[in-house]
């Protein structure tokens, strides 16, 4: 069974040969470049500097022998400019606090460093992201339309451009030809419709959210219009070389949702309903939703929405325990997570600590009989040894 067969046995509910494993086939499943530095060394390849695909979150890309070592079966296609508008090209060195390997960075990254030392992006003289002197990723404070509150009479929603669609056409092709892995393709709605929309002034977001309904409707259908258009043309680059779409909205604190289950339904759902409704009649696509957090309360609605696919399966929080999901929820969603707890035993437990509660969640959700995939909690952190991070994959 290839890789590719493999993902695609699993998110159909089928049996599989042995457990699939997503390492980096989303940004929610990759690693920090600094974690990566230690995984390359721990599995002794040559020293060489590390690409950095994502500069807020600082994930490294993961070279193709380093996903094989690690059983990884799934890969992301990704946009051209994936943080902070700054193209993934022209790469060039750089050298970050506390990292001993040379990087490499898109040639449009050009932080400055401020009074105290953190590295600092400006766009038109304003500090959009920074990133704290011996940190690990950036802070972005950039207002998004639900904080910035824009005049829905003269502001207009963006669309992908003709040059994006072509690199998704060109790389999709490249993946299915040059791989024998599972494509992923991450295209939500532009913003978050939810958390990411309220981004640089969340807490504006949420009043507006809460209090103002008929401007909130307004913004959404108008977010919804263009991702539905930003979909057609995508199916039209793409076709049937891409196997999952990822859309992400975090609507889970680590003890609650975000907003109560009636108003995830009265506000929510219908929008990204209908954004999935044009999926699933237009395409074969399964559908990963990414969302943290304690969200069980959420999950009914969640399904109704139109998600195949649950990531990252935050077994830790409240509400979220792995038997009691597989229980309800195990015949409508594959779980794409849920291995270990990424703030505790993946970063402060030793390699059999890690590979036991890999192999205890596992044996709940089943992954031979299909409908689960292995992937780490969200991103491998900066501070996770490379000892536990070859434990987590060899789990499975």
């Amino acid at each position: 069974m290839t890789s590719r067969q493999r993902i695609i046995n699993a998110i159909h509910h089928r049996p599989v040969d042995r457990t699939p494993i997503d390492f980096g086939g989303t940004r929610q499943s990759g690693i920090s470049v600094f974690a990566y530095a230690g995984l390359r060394r721990r599995l002794g390849l040559d020293r060489r500097p590390i690409k950095v695909f994502d500069l807020f979150q600082m994930l490294a890309e993961i070279e193709p022998a380093v996903i094989d070592a690690m059983g990884g079966d799934c890969v992301a296609l990704n946009r051209p400019a994936v943080a902070f508008g700054i193209a993934n090209r022209d790469y060039k060195p750089f050298r970050f606090d506390g990292l001993e390997e040379q990087v490499l960075v898109p040639g449009g990254f050009n932080p400055q460093r401020d009074e105290s030392g953190d590295w600092v992006l400006r766009r038109g003289g304003q500090v959009i992201a920074r990133m704290p002197a011996c940190g690990f990723y950036f802070d972005r404070f950039e207002k998004y339309p639900g904080a910035a509150h824009p005049d829905l009479a003269t502001w207009s929603a963006p669309r992908i451009s003709d040059g994006d669609f072509g690199h998704y056409a060109e790389e999709s092709r490249r993946l299915e030809a040059e791989t024998d892995k599972a494509v992923i393709v991450a295209m939500g709605p532009p913003y978050e419709l939810f958390n990411g929309i309220g981004q640089g002034g969340f807490e504006d977001w949420m009043i507006t959210f809460a209090s103002e309904p008929e401007y909130v409707s307004q913004l959404y259908a108008m977010l919804v219009d263009a991702w539905i258009e930003n979909l057609r043309r995508l199916w039209d680059a793409v076709g049937e070389r891409v196997h999952i779409l990822q859309i992400a909205d975090d609507f889970g604190t680590q003890q609650a949702p975000f907003l109560s289950e009636a108003m995830f339904r009265e506000k929510l759902l219908p929008a990204y309903r209908r954004g999935l409704r044009w999926v699933h009649e237009n395409t074969p696509w399964k559908v990963m939703l990414h969302s943290d957090g304690a969200i069980a309360p959420l999950l009914e609605a969640i399904v109704e929405m139109g998600v195949d696919i649950l990531n990252p399966v935050q077994t830790t929080a409240a509400g979220m325990d792995p038997a009691m999901l597989e229980s309800r929820f195990g015949g409508r969603l594959v779980f794409w997570g849920g291995s270990c707890d990424c703030q505790g035993t993946l970063t402060r437990g030793g390699p059999e600590q890690v590979a036991a509660e890999v192999r205890a969640n596992l044996a709940i959700f089943k992954p031979l009989e299909g409908g689960c995939v292995l992937a780490p909690v969200h991103n491998i952190q900066a501070n996770v040894p490379a000892e536990n991070i070859v434990a987590l994959f060899g789990a499975g």
